[in-house]
């Protein structure tokens, strides 16, 4: 069977599951989704690889995989979605090390947020887009960009901030919101972080 090659189309938070964020993946030959429910850390892990604007001052537990590996010269050469039971995703990591290759089963969430970090093609196979393939007016449903801008990332994190908090950015300068950013990410509150990026994108 053959195998479909997908991009990372964006995150958005989930409206249906409480704490959680769908990660909406797209065909790169055709206009079908697929949308993933996956955990918080999971999110922000994907959205921080991507987007690169904010440094964690540790390394996530995703970063540490990625140093692992090269470390000892294991490269993540492909993820492949390969099997979905009761919307469950299961996925598998393609390594290879000296010329050996080797499978590694793992979850979805984990895959992708691997994959960003070593630049690794993500595939899934034509019966898992027949079952659980959106066309791209789910991107209206989950608030997501233009479908022709592919890696962009939307955390909404609306839900997960205090919204007075959120409102009292737009009385701070440029320069402050910048300090507050740094601190943010020193502090690893990554929501927080989102938030205030987001404040400063509108303003560029």
């Amino acid at each position: 069977m053959s195998l479909i090659k997908l991009t990372i189309k964006g995150i958005s938070y989930s409206q249906t599951q409480s704490g959680a964020y769908a990660l909406v993946l797209s065909e790169m030959e055709g206009n079908r989704t697929l949308p993933i429910i996956i955990g918080a850390f999971e999110a922000q892990s994907i959205a921080i690889a991507l987007e690169k604007e904010i440094r964690p001052p540790r390394p996530l537990t995703h970063d540490l995989f990625k140093t692992f590996s090269d470390r000892f010269s294991i490269q993540v050469k492909e993820v492949i979605i390969h099997k979905l039971v009761d919307g469950v995703f299961f996925s598998s990591l393609i390594c290879e090390k000296d010329g050996k290759e080797e499978t590694i089963d793992t979850r979805t969430s984990d895959a992708i947020a691997i994959a960003v970090r070593f630049q690794a093609p993500i595939y899934t196979y034509e019966n898992i887009l027949d079952k659980a393939g959106v066309f791209l007016k789910v991107e209206e449903e989950l608030g997501l960009n233009d479908p022709a801008e592919t890696y962009e990332v939307s955390l909404d994190t609306d839900d997960l901030l205090d919204t007075d908090k959120g409102s009292s950015f737009s009385k701070l300068s440029l320069t402050e919101l910048n300090k507050q950013l740094d601190q943010a990410v020193s502090d690893e509150n990554y929501e927080l972080a989102a938030k205030i990026r987001d404040e400063i994108s509108k303003r560029s």
